[in-house]
């Protein structure tokens, strides 16, 4: 099963059929995406499942429906056990981009984190969560495919939020303020975090 978001809304990529409530069943074959976009964002409908045929290509049929946007991204803990957040169009997110050409995802990653943080000495622990949400840029959907690291660092100095992309903030959050924070965030930094 995956989890596409279309802003805090999931479109869930299954193979099973459950009986409808508070969401709509739709063929992964045959859907047409753009109506399942607006249905989401007009209505009170909670998600939408789309019901393929086999687990293995669910993700991979799907993501032919819209061009896609390769990113990567970090969740960057501290010698203290602090998580690095950004703040972005008013919600608290984790700081990620888009990818290079030549890059490698993890490169990506890495650069975007210290771009977007103006934090050094990154280094990658481990993969973890592969995200997947839908936006509208130029009045065209695209999916934006955000492969995440777990990252640590023992950088102490100064944060510095890349204002040109609409960061307004940088904070190590500890634990309680990652709750408060996480209550003002997205859908896919709170499966994440």
């Amino acid at each position: 099963m995956y989890h596409v978001f279309v802003n805090d809304k999931p479109i869930i990529l299954t193979t099973q059929v459950s009986r409808e409530r508070n969401f709509k069943n739709y063929l992964l074959s045959t859907v047409q995406i753009g109506k399942v976009i607006k249905e989401l964002n007009s209505s009170t409908l909670k998600e939408v499942r789309l019901i393929g045929e086999n687990q293995e290509s669910l993700i991979g049929e799907f993501l032919k429906k819209l061009p896609n946007v390769i990113a990567g991204g970090g969740k960057v803990i501290n010698d203290n056990g602090d998580i690095l957040f950004i703040y972005r169009n008013d919600k608290w997110d984790l700081p990620k981009g888009k990818a290079e050409p030549k890059e490698t995802i993890e490169e990506t990653a890495l650069r975007e984190v210290e771009e977007e943080t103006g934090v050094s000495g990154l280094s990658i622990t481990k993969p973890i969560e592969t995200t997947y949400h839908i936006f509208k840029r130029n009045g065209k959907h695209k999916i934006k495919i955000t492969y995440w690291f777990e990252m640590k660092t023992s950088y102490t100095g100064p944060l510095s939020p890349q204002e040109n992309e609409g960061i307004t903030k940088v904070e190590w959050l500890n634990e309680d303020e990652r709750i408060n924070a996480l209550e003002n965030s997205y859908a896919n930094i709170k499966i994440l975090v």
